[in-house]
Parts: C-alpha cells; structure tokens; sequence
C-alpha cells in the first residue's frame, strides 16, 4: 500500500505571514505518524518555507520547474536552483501550467526528466476538461498523459514519481467529482501502472486534485484507490488544511 501524501498546492498566493502561521501550528499539532505532508509554495517563498516546515516534518515542493540546467533562459528556474532552496518535491503538467503556459506532453516529459535528475520527486498531473469528458473520453485522455510520461521512463525512473488525478472541471470551480467518479479514474490509472509491473501500481502514490476541502476529504481519501490529495484552496487555510491531513490517518 501506497504511504498516505496531502499535497496543498498554493498557486499564485501566500506570503510570509502564512508560512510562520503554517509553523506555528504544525508544530503543536500531532498529524498521523503515516501520513506525508507537503506545501507546493511560490518560488520566492521556497526558502523561508523549507526553514520554517523541516523540523515539524512538513516537506516543500516547488510548482514547475525548467527543462534546462541553466541558460539564458530569463524567468525560468532550474531543478539545482530549487534544490538549494529546499524543494524536495516539485508539480509538472498541472492544468493550469498545460492550458495557460501550453506545456504538452512533450514538455512535461522534459520537466520530469530534469527533475528526477537532480533527485527532487515529479508530482505527475492527469486530467481531462468537461468537454473531454462529457465525449466519455475520461480514461483515454488520462491514460495517454500518463503513459506519454511512463513509457519514455526505465523502470527506476517511474518508482520515484508520485501521480496526481486532476480532473480539470473541478479545479477552482466548487464542483467535486463524487467519490466514486474519482475512485473509477483512480482504479484506471492503478491498473495502468499495474500494466507496467505489479510493484509499481501498488507502491505508487496517486493523489486526489480537484477541490479537495474538510468537508469531502474523509469521503474521497476512503476510497481504495485514493492515496492522498493535492489540495488548492484549502491548503492557504491553516485549520482546513490540518483537518484533510488528519483525515488521511
């Protein structure tokens, strides 16, 4: 069974406020011993949050990152810069970074590469829009970013990722896919990673993202395919995010 990881992915917001109240409470309150904790902050916010978070257990990830070393490359950040930060963890091909910023699959591949090269963990995003899925094309659209991923992977390289299952229409808009429309999708991309090696779909961590709050966590995290949650708006609210974390015990 995969190890249980919340995620909370702060997008575009935050401050240094935030940080010393996310450690100040972290630090009084005892979260479930199994479950992995991580904040996905701006790139500004990296260091003071890797200083702040370490030593309550919380890991810092950072959310994209250039398929480059380095270069005149203005604006971009390399894998080595957010390492020295204090990044551990860092999101590729999140839905916003793939309909904003036009990554596709071939981009995505190369942030993954350049990040498992300098050792920091790939939090994969799949997800299909309302359109895609309306046209039932949920599975095929998923499973084709996936594998467009895996497959150009060896067989070292696709443990060290963690997946996370974004459905694209319930991102920021207040609309959940019910628990069992998240568990179908999960079920799916589980047997696809079993496709690869048996090890591989039970040991991968396959994350939840699509307006996970304290209200739906408990539900969604039952399910048996459900490893965790990549949480948007709720991860900026200290006793909302405690409470899904707790959940995930």
């Amino acid at each position: 069974m995969a190890k249980p990881l919340i995620a909370g992915n702060w997008k575009m917001h935050g401050s240094l406020a935030l940080i010393e109240e996310f450690g100040r409470a972290f630090a009084t309150v005892e979260l479930p011993a199994e479950v992995e904790v991580a904040l996905i902050v701006p790139f500004p916010y990296l260091a003071q949050a890797a200083q702040k978070l370490a030593s309550v257990g919380v890991c810092v990830g950072a959310q994209t990152l250039s398929d480059q070393p380095s270069g005149a490359l203005t604006g971009e950040v390399s894998g080595d810069m957010l390492r020295e930060l204090g990044a551990r963890m860092v999101l590729v091909g999140h839905s916003e970074r793939r309909s904003l910023f036009h990554e596709d699959d071939q981009a995505v591949l190369g942030r993954i590469r350049a990040a498992l090269a300098v050792g920091l963990t790939p939090i994969l995003c799949l997800g299909e829009t309302l359109e895609q899925r309306d046209d039932d094309r949920t599975e095929a659209v998923v499973l084709g970013q996936l594998e467009a991923v895996f497959d150009a992977l060896d067989v070292d390289e696709r443990t060290r990722l963690v997946v996370a299952y974004e459905p694209v229409w319930a991102i920021g808009t207040g609309r959940t896919a019910t628990p069992e429309q998240a568990q179908a999708v999960h079920s799916a991309i589980r047997q696809r990673l079993v496709g690869y090696s048996s090890a591989l779909g039970e040991n991968t961590q396959i994350l939840y993202g699509g307006s996970m709050k304290a209200a739906n966590a408990a539900d969604l995290l039952a399910q048996p395919d459900i490893d965790g949650g990549l949480v948007g708006g709720a991860s900026l609210q200290v006793d909302d995010f405690l409470a899904i974390c707790q959940s995930a015990g």
